[in-house]
């Protein structure tokens, strides 16, 4: 039985996680990518129908399940097709939760004061 198998750096620019095939490349030779829970370090590592992708993408980590192998890069709707989103990206709200729970949050009107605030305190002081 035949199989098709396609590089991993040519998929993942088919399928339109990267802009580039320089990019996609960049990203296999990083160490980050794997390939059914194996690491991949080079561009030139095969990957057919059925195998699972898990790599980083920005702020997310995305798990990504082959449906099929390309033979172009194609549109958007066309990429769409080439595999499942095991793990879809959280929403632009949640991310955003999560980016405002690590900062400082105090009452408005607390912390230093304003520059209007400022002079007012300084007339204040100049009066004493």
């Amino acid at each position: 039985m035949n199989e098709k198998t396609l590089r991993i750096d040519k998929w993942l620019w088919y399928a339109r996680f990267f802009k580039s095939r320089t990019l996609a490349s960049k990203l296999c030779a990083s160490g980050k990518l794997r390939l059914n829970c194996e690491l991949i370090c080079k561009g030139h590592a095969t990957l057919k129908k059925g195998d699972v992708l898990t790599f980083p993408k920005e702020e997310d980590v995305r798990v990504i399940k082959i449906i099929s192998v390309a033979t172009r890069r194609g549109p958007a709707s066309e990429a769409a097709t080439l595999y499942e989103d095991l793990e879809p990206p959280q929403s632009a709200k949640v991310k955003k939760i999560k980016r405002a729970s690590g900062v400082a949050i105090r009452e408005a009107g607390t912390g230093r004061p304003t520059k209007a605030e400022r002079r007012a305190l300084d007339n204040l002081r100049e009066h004493d």
